[in-house]
């Protein structure tokens, strides 16, 4: 079950459990060497993790999980994985969301990491634990461990079936060495993984009972409504808060500051006792700002207009077979076209909020959904020049994130606010806060040359155009270097396509202050939309239907078997009527191959969706359940992002600020849906981002195949394609 808080928080939990004297603390650190963690970080967010096994004298168990959860299901599923292999059932388990603490290891939740990066690991752990109570035991008897067996928090004899609880065994077992290669499950043996299960959290988040980080409240509280720049870094200049003053419930004004990784941005802040009266405050204001400038390089014109000049020009190569270029040039058949994906919002349910409290003693203690609360200790007693031990963090639940929440500017602005008051300040965005001030996931532009001879694909060149996270957010990327985070996500050694004469991979940095940073699947949606509706348009070239010409292209024998599955549960050979299409795509991102299918059909001058397939090879699971609504999710962020309004910046300001201007897909919008599963037992990859790349340029493959009009621009307006 789950650990109710407030009644059950982990420091109590360790007090009351035994662990400091029977208790049995299995930690997975350096002094035992077990999972020989890996201290490289090459995605900048930190994915590797120590967590701990607790098991009280009385045979309760505890699970730490190290994986917050912003609704794709690391509250249980990181559990399982140590469950399956310790032989206890999640139901009779604890589980407590870890605090930051190092000793805990990494802990962000972020590039689809809690599967696949901890399938390992974690499950060792559980061995680990096992192999010790079952070691324990057979000493207690006086017998070799391999006559017993470990079941439902037991140690049994395999000859009389006596038996010993976990508790019973803590003490002795505490004393033995951690296996340094425990026995690890066949998948055949799986009692938990991939198995059906029902999630315990459910309840409590549709009756309202689950504590989210807007439902925070501490005692003597204030709160902070924040007026921000609206062209984002301008700078402050005065202070007329007379009418905000005046709205009762107001305490006082300060000006704010909001620390982004890369900088920092000028902001005011109204003190008030209430919401409320905060909100009302903001709006009360008169604060005059310098923005000098700003209404030129905050602007997506000025912007893509540089993109389509570079793509005029070689981009800086980060991989070549063959000369592509001389191929290229001397080639009898090919094509040389862009493709543009816009900037995007984040736009998660529960805006962003954080409630800090800076206290006297100068040690600092925060409550907020975040997707890294271990980064954010690191962050938080950077920022305020403290030390990691003076930092308590408590994990609320995301209302989702998408990326957004691993970036801490406003759990620094409650931490700001909490040092000049020495009070609990609760921080919240407004909507028109989330989607007016960023990040963005970067609009990029896909500059594709190609070639094709004999009826194949022969040749492929994929330059990336545009602002580098890893260049404007980490400061990690020399002008002279291609993004090697968008040359690994482009090359064929990861999308498996195979050009027989030659391939290319080059990169362009433009620049611009329009803030960046990671959106579901990173830049994989970006490359995704160009690199498979390209595909698609040398397919026809050569002459060849495009699923045949993928397969033309294609030796990895996953890949092929995710295309011919797609073909199989779509009926894709099967002729459609007359002004209807289907449209194909598969990428891998996140270890997980995935192929989306989508058949659309004429609708007046646009198009109407009639359904969506997709395949999914993410090889071993936790929950099919999970895998099913994590695809289906990144489903419907693909269609809102191909069709659906993207961020635009027109003389500095952002022209969007809510639902009304920048909308979601809605239920009456969605078409059917379908997921397949592919089974196997290769080694786990993401679920959480991988279903997304492949959506958009299935939609404009299927728009070209229903109406031979071909887009290369997003978003489309599928109302409005035939004139």
């Amino acid at each position: 079950m789950l650990a109710e808080s407030p009644k059950t928080n982990r420091r109590d939990f360790i007090k009351t459990s035994g662990l400091a004297t029977l208790g049995l603390l299995i930690g997975l650190d350096a002094k035992a060497n077990l999972l020989n963690l890996s201290a490289n970080n090459a995605a900048a967010l930190p994915v590797e993790i120590n967590p701990f096994i607790v098991i009280g004298a009385d045979n309760t168990i505890t699970i730490i999980n190290p994986r917050p959860c912003m609704g794709q299901g690391t509250i249980q599923s990181v559990p399982a994985m140590i469950a399956e292999e310790l032989e206890v059932d999640l139901e009779n388990v604890t589980i407590i969301q870890s605090d930051g603490k190092s000793k805990y290891g990494a802990q962000t939740s972020g590039n689809s990491s809690s599967i696949r990066r901890l399938w390992l690991p974690l499950r060792k752990a559980g061995a680990a634990t096992k192999e010790m109570l079952i070691e324990a035991a057979s000493g207690k008897w006086s017998i070799s461990p391999t006559q017993c067996y470990a079941e439902n928090a037991k140690v049994f004899r395999k000859d009389n079936g006596r038996s010993f609880t976990y508790g019973e065994l803590v003490e002795a077992a505490s004393k033995l060495n951690v296996p340094q290669e425990p026995v690890l499950k066949q998948k055949h043996e799986f009692k938990i993984l991939g198995k059906p299960a029902r999630r315990f959290d459910l309840h409590d988040r549709v009756t309202g009972k689950a504590v989210y980080g807007l439902d925070i409240d501490v005692p003597g509280m204030v709160y902070a409504a924040i007026l921000h720049s609206p062209m984002i870094f301008g700078k402050l200049v005065s202070i007329d808060d007379s009418e905000a003053m005046k709205i009762p419930g107001v305490i006082k004004t300060l000006p704010c500051e909001r620390t982004m990784i890369y900088t920092t941005a000028d902001s005011v802040a109204v003190i008030a006792s209430n919401w409320w009266a905060a909100s009302k405050g903001r709006s009360a204001l008169n604060v005059t700002w310098d923005e000098n400038g700003l209404d030129t390089t905050l602007d997506n014109k000025e912007y893509m207009g540089r993109c389509y000049t570079a793509a005029k020009k070689e981009g800086i190569r980060f991989e070549e077979f063959n000369d592509f270029q001389s191929k290229f040039e001397t080639s009898q058949s090919k094509l040389d076209l862009t493709y543009e994906t816009p900037f995007l919002s984040h736009v998660p349910i529960e805006p962003e909020t954080a409630t800090a409290h800076v206290k006297e003693d100068g040690s600092v203690e925060i409550w907020a959904p975040l997707q890294g609360p271990g980064e954010t200790l690191e962050e938080v007693a950077r920022y305020l020049n403290i030390s990691t031990d003076k930092v308590k963090i408590h994990v609320a639940l995301m209302g989702g994130s998408f990326g957004r929440k691993a970036y801490m500017d406003f759990i620094k602005e409650a931490c700001f606010l909490s040092n000049k008051l020495k009070v609990p300040v609760k921080v919240i965005w407004t909507r028109d806060d989330d989607i007016r001030q960023g990040p963005y996931r970067p609009a990029l532009l896909s500059h594709m040359q190609g070639f094709v001879k004999d009826g194949k694909i022969k040749g492929y060149h994929h330059h990336m155009i545009g602002e580098s996270i890893l260049g404007q957010v980490f400061k990690g990327l020399a002008d002279d270097k291609a993004d090697p985070w968008i040359g690994e996500e482009s090359s064929p050694s990861n999308n498996k396509y195979m050009f027989i004469e030659a391939h290319k991979v080059s990169w362009t940095n433009v620049k611009t202050i329009i803030p960046v940073m990671w959106w579901r699947s990173v830049n994989a949606s970006n490359i995704g939309w160009g690199q498979e509706c390209f595909i698609d348009e040398l397919a026809h070239l050569a002459g060849k239907d495009p699923l045949e010409a993928r397969l033309d292209i294609l030796e990895d024998e996953r890949f092929r078997k995710v295309l011919t599955t797609l073909a199989e549960k779509t009926n894709y050979h099967q002729k459609l009527p007359q002004g209807s299409g289907r449209g194909i795509a598969i990428t891998r991102a996140f270890g997980t191959i995935v192929a989306c299918c989508i058949t659309a059909t004429k609708s007046g001058h646009g198009v109407k969706l009639d359904s969506i397939v997709s395949v999914i090879d993410c090889g071993m699971y936790v929950n099919a359940d999970t895998v099913k609504a994590q695809t289906e999710g990144n489903i419907i962020m693909g269609i809102t992002a191909a069709i659906k309004p993207g961020i635009v910046f027109n003389k500095g300001v952002c022209a969007q600020n809510n639902f009304n201007n920048y909308p979601i897909l809605r239920i009456n919008e969605t078409p059917k849906i379908q997921v397949y599963i592919m089974e196997n037992a290769e080694a786990p990859g993401g679920v959480g981002e991988a279903g997304l790349p492949p959506v958009a340029p299935a939609l404009g493959n299927a728009i070209f195949a229903a109406t031979g009009i071909r887009k290369r621009n997003l978003p489309i307006d599928i109302t409005n394609l035939i004139t």
